[in-house]
């Protein structure tokens, strides 16, 4: 099974930079006018402004697992990305959501180390 989640963004340009730098790379593929990085083996986050998408704008939520949290963090800082507070959960998981511009919620949670 394949995933392709859908961030429905109001620019394009702005969007792309902003997501070029929470991903750390530009866009792994474009199709169309739609832009997408690989994730996952088969998983993808897409960004698409187009009009047909716009009562969707900021309304989406994902949660990425992650291995490097300190080092994502570190260089969305660099990016002038601002997050939530981290926040450690009972079973050791740490957790953090970050807003892109239009309000998109991309989360990332850190297993702790085994």
């Amino acid at each position: 099974m394949d995933l392709y989640s859908i961030m429905c963004v109001s620019d394009r340009a702005k969007a792309l930079e902003w997501f070029g730098a929470f991903f750390g790379r530009p866009a792994d593929e474009v199709i169309g006018e739609e832009h997408l990085w690989q994730v996952g083996e088969n998983a993808w986050v897409v960004i698409d402004d187009r009009d047909v998408r716009a009562a969707r704008v900021g309304g989406a939520m994902v949660t990425f697992g992650v291995t490097d949290l300190d080092d994502i963090l570190a260089r969305l800082t660099a990016h002038g990305i601002g997050h939530e507070p981290v926040e450690t959960y009972s079973n050791g998981i740490r957790h953090v959501v970050v807003l892109d511009p239009d309000g998109n919620s991309l989360s990332l949670a850190e297993a702790p180390a085994q």
